[in-house]
């Protein structure tokens, strides 16, 4: 009996660890292009997308009718002049659609068929993740530059006490 403590013990640690990164440095961010409007026309995705921070190894998520819509990886010069014809991937599936954002730089999307001229249009600018400062922190540190580090920490002593919780009940 006490080596199945042990065991389900060490899983628990085994899984905390695993975890940890993605608790300090976070996970990649799934984008629903347009917010709750979605992949439509007359939608400002040029709003949109500046109010986003975008990542490589995020995702990009269209939802739309995709008897009338699509998604076209297209060029700068397609991009501002809604060329959709020599497009560079045709990304449409099924209108539930993730693209992932797999290097720094700028994407552009377009919808054809005319749509594009009622901006169904998005330029997304992908940057890399910084890395960690490792020297010491700014003199001045105010709540908004703090605060990332306060949630963090909370997340991981509520996720231990949940797990030891669990841990003391399977035991």
């Amino acid at each position: 009996m006490e080596n199945v403590r042990v065991n389900k013990m060490a899983m628990v640690i085994v899984g905390l660890l695993a975890l940890y990164p993605l608790m300090v440095m976070g996970g990649p961010i799934r984008h629903k292009v347009g917010g709750n409007k979605g992949w439509n026309p007359n939608v400002n995705y040029t709003e949109w997308s500046s109010q986003e921070h975008f990542f490589v190894g995020d995702w990009l998520l269209f939802i739309f009718d995709k008897h009338y819509y699509n998604i076209l990886e297209v060029n700068k010069t397609s991009y501002e002049n809604c060329i959709d014809n020599g497009f560079m991937k045709n990304l449409t599936r099924g209108g539930r659609d993730v693209v992932e954002l797999k290097e720094a730089r700028t994407y552009y999307y377009i919808s054809s068929g005319g749509y594009c001229f009622h901006q169904m249009k998005v330029a997304v600018h992908v940057e890399e993740h910084q890395a960690p400062i490792t020297t010491s922190p700014p003199p001045t540190m105010n709540s908004a530059s703090i605060l990332p580090y306060v949630y963090t920490c909370t997340f991981i002593i509520l996720a231990n006490v949940f797990f030891i919780n669990l841990v003391s009940i399977w035991m």
